[in-house]
């Protein structure tokens, strides 16, 4: 029998298939490992390194599923070989050991043996070789029994979906209204650019109506979770991935829950925490205890924006492009050229308050920003110990959100805040601190800071007995 019939006669046997592309880089143990370290909240890159898979295969594998877990057993039957089998079958098999020895050695029945060689062979070859990669894959694809989605199968309950997540609005008259929003790449929804208008049904609403539009129909149902994995799974449901920007977060892959549970904030110690600051910092009567924190504009802009907590001061931190912004590309755990990179930000406020008196630095109280990341270098040169407030707690800072809340009247968002210069920003922080305030009695940050000036510039005398 020639190589050629044979090749057809084994194809006939497993069955003719498209051909899905390549085999796989990774076998079920490795997905498996890939998604249970998903699953326990690590970033896509490590995951694939416990997996064993490079980066891009890893965000692959993440980008393809949509964030979805398939949630794959962790073990096999022992019905079925393994892929530890089908090594060893594939080194016996190169070593010229016969079918029964094979079986032998596995502890399989011979049958099984010979049904693998035959069914999960390479037909690509000139010679019908047994590899254990492509026997896997094989193994793997024909092991799928993928069940058709209820929406690609019912076309008016895909119509209803369809229109109501996606559906466009339209004026009196029945035109449309709103703009047509920017052309899809695949990613998360734009920042700061127009989404288009559309009905916006959350799947949790679309599913909850659907009973109470169509009660004596049982099949216009559907649970809101197979309509978020047919957005976020390519090819699931009859929907596209398109659709996802009209999800209220505008999505396009599923944020595992755990995740969401992460602490990123590796520079906040206990020592650090708003439990430490002095007491004498809650009850604003002590000057010294500032508040900070940064105001964000186009293109990572950014301005520092500090205020006394006893006397309400603003001082504004100008934090300038470095140099090479623009030019060199950016890249993870590159240098942060932006301007509040961890270093950038010590030094601007180490400038900043190596102006005042010791007795007008005592503390100063951050949020959770990464800008801060080097506050111990920054209590070591100039001694004013900083603290953190509390995750999502921004009243715990509340002087100085009031402060950013002022400031955007000069520097609106969605604007680009590098153009100004240290000048200019101190200028709008001198109009800001001659501003008569109400809880100062009516007088101004800026007199009430000159006199806990002139009271810290005055010489102590000692008392004799």
């Amino acid at each position: 029998m020639r190589v050629r019939d044979r090749q057809r006669q084994v194809q006939a046997y497993r069955g003719q298939i498209p051909s899905p592309g390549r085999p796989t880089v990774a076998w079920r143990e490795d997905r498996v490992a890939f998604w249970a370290a998903i699953a326990a909240g690590v970033k896509t890159r490590e995951a694939g390194v416990a997996a064993g898979v490079s980066e891009p295969v890893a965000h692959r594998w993440f980008r393809h599923a949509g964030g979805v877990n398939p949630n794959l057993a962790p073990t096999l039957s022992g019905r079925y070989l393994s892929s530890h089998e089908r090594e060893d079958i594939a080194l016996m098999r190169a070593r010229g050991d016969g079918v029964r020895e094979i079986a032998a050695s596995l502890g399989r029945a011979p049958s099984t043996i010979s049904r693998e060689l035959r069914r999960n062979a390479s037909t690509r070859t000139y010679r019908l070789n047994y590899k254990a990669s492509t026997a896997q894959w094989h193994a793997e694809r024909r092991a799928r029994r993928p069940k058709v989605a209820k929406l690609r199968t019912n076309q008016r309950l895909r119509d209803y979906v369809a229109d109501k997540l996606s559906g466009r609005l339209h004026d009196s008259a029945g035109n449309r209204i709103g703009p047509e929003g920017p052309a899809w790449d695949g990613k998360s929804k734009p920042h700061r650019e127009d989404r288009e208008w559309v009905a916006a049904w959350s799947p949790q609403q679309i599913a909850r109506r659907l009973p109470v539009e169509f009660p004596h129909d049982p099949s216009m149902r559907i649970s809101h979770e197979a309509i978020y994995q047919a957005l976020y799974i390519p090819d699931r449901g009859g929907l596209t991935r398109e659709q996802s920007w009209h999800l209220r977060r505008g999505r396009t892959k599923r944020k595992p829950r755990a995740r969401t549970r992460m602490q990123a904030w590796a520079h906040v110690t206990a020592s650090t925490t708003l439990k430490q600051r002095p007491a004498e910092a809650d009850g604003r009567d002590v000057a010294g205890h500032w508040e900070g924190d940064l105001i964000i504009g186009l293109k990572r802009s950014a301005i520092g924006t500090l205020i006394d907590r006893s006397t309400r001061f603003a001082m504004l931190v100008h934090l300038p492009r470095q140099v090479g912004y623009g030019l060199i590309p950016p890249r993870k755990n590159g240098p942060a050229l932006a301007g509040y990179g961890a270093v950038t930000m010590k030094n601007a406020l180490v400038a900043t308050f190596d102006a005042l008196p010791a007795s007008l630095r005592r503390s100063l109280t951050w949020d959770r920003g990464k800008e801060m990341s080097a506050h111990t270098l920054l209590t070591a040169q100039i001694g004013m110990p900083v603290y953190f407030a509390d995750a999502k707690s921004p009243w715990q800072r509340g002087s100085n959100e009031h402060l950013n809340g002022l400031l955007r009247q000069y520097f609106p968002k969605g604007t680009d805040l590098s153009r100004w210069s240290a000048a200019e920003i101190a200028a709008i922080a001198d109009a800001i601190n001659n501003r008569p305030r109400g809880i100062l009695g009516w007088r101004t940050p800026a007199e009430v800071f000159a006199d806990q000036l002139r009271s810290s510039q005055q010489p102590t005398v000692a008392t004799t007995g």
